[in-house]
Parts: C-alpha cells; structure tokens; sequence
C-alpha cells in the first residue's frame, strides 16, 4: 500500500476551526502538509467572529509537530479569501490544495424563507469557493498542480426539508467543480467533490443516536486521498460518513427516441421508457452528451 504524504505540500482549508475542517486540516497536517488554518469564528448561522477557533486548531498541530497559520478572513468577502491565498503563498510559497469547507446554516421552509437568508448561505457555500479557487486557481495553474476538494452535502444533491439555501448552494458546488476538473486537467489540477455526513455543530439536532458513531474524523481519509498527489481521479462526487465511503454520480438513461414530431401526449406513453434506468451513461462533460445526442440522430436509436 502506498503511503500518501504531503510533505513539501500546502493546504488551505476554509472553516477549518472546527467539526470536520478541524478534522481535515489535522489530517492533512498530519501527514505533512503545511496547513493554512481559515475560519471566522462565528455561530452556525455565520454571525460573531473569534480568532480562537483558528488559533486552537493551529496550537494543536503545531504541538503535534506540524506547520500551520491562522487565517481569520471571510471568504463570503472576495478580498479577504484573496488574502488568505496569499497567506498560504507568503507562509509557505506555494498553494497545493484547497478544501472549500466554510459553510452556515439559515434553515427555514421554503415558503418562509428570506433572500437574506438565502443570500447569507449562498455567499458563504458558494460564492465563498469562488472567492477562494479563482486566486488558488490561478497560482496552481502556473505551477502546473493542484487539487481542489469541495464540500458539498447529500441535502444538495438529494434535497432536505428547510434547506432549500443550503441545498442550491451545495449543488452548485458539484458544478463548479465539474468544470474546473474539465479546465484544469491538462494543467495537473484536479478537483473533486465530497458530501460527508458527520455529528458536528451544524448536525447535532439531525443525527439523534447515530451521532456517537459518525465523528468528522471518520471523514476526513478521504478528504486526505482527495487532496494528495495520489489522487488519480477528477471530476466526481463521493459520499463518506460513518466509515463507509461510496461514490454519488449522475447518469443518463437511454431513454425513448422519436424521428416524428412528439406531442405532449407521446411523452407520457413513453415515460417508463425515458426513465427505465437500465443501461445508463455516466457522461463527463456537457460535450458528451451532445456526442450522445448526435449519435442517436444519425443511428436512431438512444
């Protein structure tokens, strides 16, 4: 078995004063990397700020033995995440890795929800791994490596009652990671995405019994293979919790193919054939499924 290492790697980790950035950033610092060390300090619904949380996750690898800085910036502010690239580049000279993990929680009913409480979620989840990856991006291009591990959630990409912020922000998270696998490929950048499933602040409410055995430590192997040198796959989305790691992936079924004009009424007589899930596709880019596409109108058949 391989051993993975990330020595002489550096690693930024958003949110990572506690729950599972905290995990992640252990890990990685465990394994050798010099980790910066981003979170805000603030409450599960993103408002407050401390620089304890940051500072305790630093002490703590820096007794291990490990090499890590604080970082206090929002990356909701396209500024201070802009800052906390060039921390990891002043600190350390380089950026490796990025684990976008910051995240809050608005939670409400759709129909009651705010676009405050929208926006609040979506600057942070989203917004904020932009704000983060286009500077992280740039310096990895020009160095010709990197890897980015985003964290997406199973409310993104199932859906979960009261989360409809958190879920469109999680989903865009698997989009943005899609394309930068597909830019990135032939500059060594991969990039992937993880929905874990762990007893943390943001999940205590929700897990009830099973808390006790789904610690965000259990997660963060994966992050770690993610995020390494090792890794040799880009452009896909895994599950992990528990122990158990698995992989979420959207296919394309065969579907029903018409050279008629298709009414309304036609697509319900076939339905059962364009949803039979049998023989179907996994595509790796947009391009494909219109090759896809294509070949079902020159052959016809799906």
């Amino acid at each position: 078995m391989t051993t993975i290492s990330f020595d002489g790697r550096v690693a930024i980790v958003t949110g990572a004063g506690g729950g599972l950035g905290r995990a992640y950033a252990l890990e990685l610092a465990r394994r050798g990397a010099a980790v910066v060390v981003n979170d805000i300090g603030g409450t599960v619904d993103g408002t407050g700020s401390s620089t304890r949380a940051a500072d305790a996750v630093v002490d703590e690898i820096r007794a291990a033995g490990g090499d890590a800085v604080a970082d206090y910036g929002s990356v909701a502010d396209p500024e201070q995440a802009a800052q906390t690239v060039r921390t990891a580049i002043e600190s350390f000279g380089s950026v490796d890795a990025v684990v976008s993990n910051a995240g809050i929680l608005r939670d409400r009913s759709f129909g009651n929800m705010t676009l405050e409480e929208v926006n609040a979620v979506l600057d942070v989840h989203l917004r904020g791994a932009f704000h983060i990856a286009l500077p992280a991006y740039g310096h990895m291009k020009e160095q010709g490596y990197g890897r980015f591990v985003f964290v997406s959630s199973n409310a993104g990409l199932l859906g979960n009652f009261g989360q409809a912020n958190y879920g469109a922000a999680k989903m865009g998270l698997v989009g943005l990671s899609n394309v930068l696998a597909i830019e990135g490929a032939k500059y060594g950048i991969k990039s992937n995405v993880i929905a874990p499933v762990a007893a943390t602040r943001m999940t205590e409410d929700l897990l009830g019994p099973f808390a006790e055995r789904l610690a965000p430590e259990l997660v963060a192997p994966m992050v770690a293979y993610l995020a390494s040198d090792g890794c040799d796959v880009t452009h896909e989305v895994f599950s992990a919790g528990g122990g158990r790691f698995a992989r979420f992936f959207v296919g394309v079924t065969r579907g029903w193919f018409s050279p008629e004009r298709v009414e309304a009424e036609d697509i319900a007589a076939h339905l059962s054939e364009i949803r039979e899930t049998d023989g179907f596709r996994i595509l790796g880019s947009a391009t494909e499924e219109l090759q896809l596409l294509g070949s079902t109108l020159e052959g016809g058949t799906p």
